[in-house]
């Protein structure tokens, strides 16, 4: 009996970080804010990175990290923030693993075709205004 597997999405290219980058940028210039951008492909590797010369130092590391958890656990890192309260069903992971999860809106997986091919995350900003600016870098994407 043969097992029949679905092709394989595109990667993300260096083409699409770009463009994750640059709109997620604007976003983020548009609302005054200064920010960093990481881009991950679907291992975790990094495509893309840009830090505002305003942005906080940490905005880098919590970009990245953001990126890292939307795509480890493929959901909005907006979605995961009441799952690490101490009453939540993740609320040890954070601490149980020797990952760099972060569970601070501003992060999010990357789709093509229905499957996960990477991730954005955006630091500097409030977390709420991160996470709109990634919905749009992804938005702009898919489009």
């Amino acid at each position: 009996m043969s097992a029949t597997t679905a092709p394989a999405a595109a990667p993300l290219t260096t083409g699409d970080a770009e463009l994750l980058l640059s709109v997620a940028r604007s976003a983020a210039e548009a609302a005054g804010a200064a920010v960093s951008i990481t881009v991950l492909d679907a291992g975790g590797h990094l495509l893309a990175f840009r830090r505002d010369d305003r942005a906080v130092l940490i905005s880098g590391e919590t970009s990245t990290r953001k990126a890292y958890t939307a795509l480890q656990l493929n959901a909005p890192t907006a979605d995961l923030v009441d799952a690490v309260r101490p009453d939540g069903p993740f609320h040890t992971l954070p601490t149980a693993l020797d990952r760099p999860l972060l569970f601070i809106a501003g992060g999010l997986p990357v789709h093509r075709e229905g499957r996960l091919v990477g991730a954005v995350g955006v630091g500097g900003a409030a977390p709420e205004e991160d996470h709109g600016f990634a919905a749009a870098a992804v938005t702009a994407l898919a489009a």
